[in-house]
């Protein structure tokens, strides 16, 4: 496999997609020497099959705002890959959604999936439609209209998507309604659905209670625990939520969330009512942070500035791609922090990635570490098809045993000869393989 080559013919085939190409180029960089290694990848052009999407539908999406003015949104679904399972992965809405954002993240869950063990395969969603600021009626009207044309292209065997940013469980409830009146059956076509129609528990905590469960063995694996650790945190939806109240939980300490206007630092820690009040603030639906600042006593509001300024032992990214730079890199490194995880997709840049496996910082990447949510997903799959509710507990104890057994599985695929483990190539070439061994298993088709 000649890596430059197949990432020439892509940027000629797909210009200016610069986070799909980035993920792609991440992928093949770290599996290059075990598709060397079977030549039977080469044969069925195994490369060139999984890089390109099974499908791409894109539609437009008329509604009507409560003036009484039709607008019109994008919309889109990328099946990527299904050879393990039916197409899976979220549905985001948000303005900067494009075609370049949605094939990145479905070309990451194409892996991220196959790393769970759970039959399923990778696909993407979503529109530039952004929920901020509309009303119920709003957000309805243009839920029923994107499933209109959506509802064609899904259902439980053939695509599950679930939430993601700017999709909640308003956004789920909407959007199965008018598939269900459609198709006329309930079926688990969506996942992140409410606890009384279908959902499972602790969904929305689920992405990063499994960061953190993960970030648990990485720690374990150099006989370090989370216990009295600072952490720093991105965001404050349900990942950054999930993320702070699991590590509060094992005692350490998140010091850190940050919104698109800024980072608020809490030296006392972000626990108790202050994780609650992190609920309000998504609640409130005016995508800003600062308002904790004024709630709670002692807290600092950085206006327009990222936390990764703060000294930490542990950064989690969980907010969106590309978050954390290369100088951002640097300044957590100086300031001496010992493990960073992309709860994330692709939470952090390339040069970022480099400077900290550079400095043998304990680094894993956002296909394993957040796969909790997806995980939980296909667990609401599973309880869907077998008619049944599994109690909180059960469904954290399954998340943690999945979470567990992804670590385990980048350890083994990603453990250099000086004894550190790179989490990135061992990620991707435990879902690689998978992925790709099923592929061949069928043949060309």
């Amino acid at each position: 496999m000649n890596v430059d080559k197949i990432m020439n013919n892509l940027e000629r085939k797909h210009p200016g997609e610069v986070e799909y190409l980035q993920a792609v180029k991440e992928v093949l960089e770290s599996i290059e020497e075990v598709y060397n290694e079977n030549p039977q990848f080469e044969s069925a052009n195994i490369i060139e099959r999984i890089v390109e999407p099974d499908r791409v539908i894109a539609f437009k999406v008329p509604w009507i705002d409560d003036e009484g003015n039709v607008r019109i949104n994008l919309g889109y679904r990328v099946q990527f890959n299904n050879a393990i399972g039916p197409y899976k992965g979220g549905l985001r809405f948000h303005p900067s959604v494009n075609l370049s954002i949605l094939k990145f993240l479905g070309f990451e869950q194409i892996f991220k999936n196959a790393l769970t063990t759970l039959p399923m395969g990778g696909a993407k969603g979503g529109s530039d439609f952004d929920p901020k600021g509309k009303s119920n009626a709003e957000v309805m009207r243009f839920c029923q209209s994107f499933m209109l044309e959506l509802w064609k292209y899904i259902g439980p065997e053939t695509d599950v998507p679930a939430g993601d940013i700017g999709v909640g469980g308003r956004e789920i409830g909407y959007l199965y309604g008018m598939y269900k009146r459609l198709k006329g059956e309930h079926t688990g076509v969506l996942t992140g659905k409410g606890s009384n129609w279908g959902g499972s528990l602790i969904r929305p905590e689920a992405t990063g209670y499994g960061g953190i469960y993960f970030a648990q063995d990485m720690l374990k694996a150099k006989n370090e625990t989370l216990a009295g650790k600072t952490i720093s945190i991105s965001g404050f939806g349900n990942v950054a939520w999930g993320a702070a109240l699991k590590a509060t939980e094992l005692g350490a300490k998140v010091v850190t969330i940050s919104g698109p206007d800024g980072y608020v630092y809490d030296p006392d820690g972000v626990s108790g009512k202050k994780i609650d009040y992190m609920l309000e603030l998504r609640a409130s639906n005016q995508d800003i942070v600062k308002p904790y600042s004024y709630v709670f006593e002692g807290v600092e509001f950085h206006e327009g500035k990222r936390p990764w300024e703060v000294k930490v032992d542990i950064a989690l990214p969980c907010a969106i791609q590309n978050e954390l730079d290369g100088d951002d890199a640097r300044a957590l490194i100086n300031n001496g922090v010992m493990l960073v995880a992309e709860i994330s997709n692709m939470g952090c840049t390339p040069d970022a990635v480099e400077e900290f496996q550079k400095h043998n910082i304990l680094f894993a990447p956002g296909k394993a570490v957040n796969a909790g949510g997806v995980a939980t997903s296909g667990l609401e799959m599973t309880q869907n098809s077998m008619k049944l509710r599994w109690n909180a507990a059960e469904v954290d104890s399954r998340l943690h045993e999945i979470m567990s057994n992804i670590h385990g599985q980048c350890v083994k695929h990603g453990m250099r000869a000086d004894g550190l483990v790179d989490y990135v190539k061992g990620a991707n070439v435990a879902g690689f393989l998978k992925v790709a061994n099923s592929m061949l298993d069928m043949g060309v088709i």
